[in-house]
């Protein structure tokens, strides 16, 4: 299988947008809510139900079991090593020791994406197309989360 991301969009988009709605799912079962710092930094970057998102603190971040799925999120930086943070709808796993507020509000940012296109659904193709046409550091809605990173609410 080619490693061109854009190329394999269509083939691994619907093997994503489920493992994602796992992966969510768990999360918002097991994750415990936003403190009230919390809260404030969700409302501080454009949360509008920030008493929805869930916080589960994990030693690493878990990789898709699917071999496709898995080597290309590890080879455009989605998650691997390097990752301590990542949100699915509502859902964010944290690596433990990583919970400071600039992740916690970038994280934030990515549910108000998430709220903005309405779904899992709706905002994994643009997400993942962005990532496929200008990397992850460019993507627009990496960089927007990155510019909405905060170290305190006052």
């Amino acid at each position: 299988m080619s490693t061109d991301l854009e190329a394999l969009l269509p083939i691994l988009l619907p093997r994503a947008i489920k493992w994602v709605k796992e992966q969510s799912g768990h999360i918002l079962e097991s994750g415990s809510p936003l403190s009230d710092s919390g809260l404030a930094l969700a409302r501080a970057v454009g949360v509008a139900r920030p008493e929805d998102i869930r916080i589960l603190v994990v030693p690493k971040l878990p990789l898709p079991s699917d071999p496709d799925l898995q080597r290309v999120a590890i080879q455009t930086g989605l998650l691997g090593p390097e990752m301590v943070g990542v949100t699915f709808g509502y859902g964010m796993y944290l690596c433990d020791g990583h919970e400071s507020n600039r992740l916690i509000s970038h994280e934030c940012r990515h549910v108000h994406q998430y709220e903005i296109a309405g779904s899992i659904d709706a905002f994994l193709p643009v997400y993942l197309h962005q990532i496929a046409t200008v990397g992850y550091y460019d993507a627009p809605l990496e960089v927007d989360a990155r510019q909405h990173e905060v170290e305190s609410i006052e």
